[in-house]
């Protein structure tokens, strides 16, 4: 039998059955759309934290109080702060050569009210180096004026629904609000961003860090942006930080020192084994609808004995038999991997309508991983009817039995 005679066997025998092939299409598009669908929101969610983190520049540093690792003692504790990172820090840092601007930092929640309006924003104490620090822009007025770090002036930059919220239609630049229990003057809107690493920069109040610490009451930075001049001092620039700290805080190495790379590396690593864990918690629904391929063409062998028998008598193999079984599981296996691909690309394309900044996408080895499983699965699965099928005796085959 020529394979164009078993193609043409096997799709008949298809087209025979269509509540069955239904089914069987159903049970293998769903395994594929699972798994593609799947491994597009891991890939998806790393392509989006990634993003986050590379929009800040590969010659970022970022300082943080407290040493990453166990020290020793019994029994072990986690590395302790001998003193927190302050103002002096930050400004000691400013004497390397390969730094070239900081953005200390002091985090807090307050109030803002203007008239008889008022919300709770986050507060962000820092300088006018944190704007091109952390690549951000204004839509209107003007940031936080070049000044000593210790100068707690009585300005702030608002963010865009901060300002929405706050002031409605009005004007809001030279306005005075309150934030907490002191007065502020609007100086400044920053532009539109939205979610950048898990803040709401569009929903926040940036006022200098000095006026951060008084509001406050506290001493202590948050963390220190470090910008390098150049990627390639990147290294350079992390020792003559630790060893600037070091001298300041009486030989005591108690700060962490994060490179956008090793952030990078660390969440590409996470998120490539969620997605591997999601592509075989999915693959599992490819192994069921081979089990039902299994099952239906084992029905199907019972219901068409004698036309194997048919077969057998006019000369058909064996082997001839059993290619016929086979090619029939792979066509169906094949079309359902294709719809259930089609439809995965359909949910994907809605998926990006629906949440344009989420970078929903489907990974090549995803795509050719589910479509090669559905069709190795569906194989595998009919290859014990197929040999039923092939040792069936012909005489007792066209007897029905």
């Amino acid at each position: 039998m020529r394979s164009i005679d078993l193609f043409l066997f096997a799709f008949t025998s298809v087209r025979r059955y269509p509540l069955r092939t239904s089914l069987l299409l159903l049970a293998v598009i769903i395994g594929v759309v699972a798994v593609i669908l799947l491994t597009a929101l891991g890939e998806g969610a790393r392509r989006y934290v990634t993003g986050q983190f590379s929009s800040l520049g590969s010659n970022l540093l970022i300082v943080l109080p407290g040493r990453n690792e166990t020290t020793g003692g019994r029994p072990p504790v986690l590395g302790e702060t001998p003193r927190d990172l302050t103002l002096d820090d930050a400004q000691a840092l400013t004497r390397s050569r390969y730094v070239r601007r900081i953005a200390p930092l002091n985090v807090g929640q307050a109030e803002l009210s203007f008239g008889r309006r008022s919300r709770e924003v986050a507060i962000l104490g820092s300088t006018a180096d944190f704007l091109p620090v952390r690549k951000l822009s204004l839509a209107q007025g003007q940031f936080l004026p070049p000044a000593d770090l210790q100068q707690a002036a009585p300005v702030c930059v608002l963010g865009i629904q901060a300002r929405d919220e706050l002031f409605g239609p009005e004007p809001a630049l030279g306005q005075w609000i309150r934030i907490g229990d002191r007065r502020f003057r609007v100086i400044g809107i920053l532009a539109s961003t939205g979610q950048s690493l898990g803040a709401d920069i569009d929903n926040i109040a940036v006022i200098p860090v000095a006026a951060a610490q008084r509001l406050f009451n506290t001493a202590s930075l948050f963390r220190i942006l470090v910008e390098v001049n150049r990627l390639e001092d990147l290294k350079q620039a992390e020792q003559a930080i630790q060893s600037i700290i070091r001298d300041r805080h009486e030989g005591e190495d108690d700060v962490t020192i994060i490179t956008q790379g090793a952030v990078l590396e660390t969440f590409n690593r996470i998120f490539l084994a969620l997605t591997l864990a999601l592509a075989g918690i999915a693959a599992i629904s490819l192994v069921v609808a081979g089990i039902l391929i299994m099952n239906v063409t084992l029905v199907s062998v019972s219901q068409r004995t004698e036309e194997i028998g048919l077969l057998k008598a006019l000369g058909a193999t064996p082997r001839v038999i059993r290619l016929a079984f086979l090619t029939e599981a792979g066509l169906l296996s094949l079309a359902g991997a294709i719809l259930g691909l089609m439809v995965a690309q359909a949910g994907i394309w809605i998926g990006r309508w629906l949440f344009p900044t989420f970078p929903l996408a489907a990974p090549l080895w995803a795509i050719i991983a589910a479509v090669s499983v559905a069709v190795s699965a569906g194989l595998l699965f009919a290859l014990l009817p197929a040999r039923r099928a092939a040792r069936l005796d012909p005489v007792q085959a066209l007897a029905g039995r």
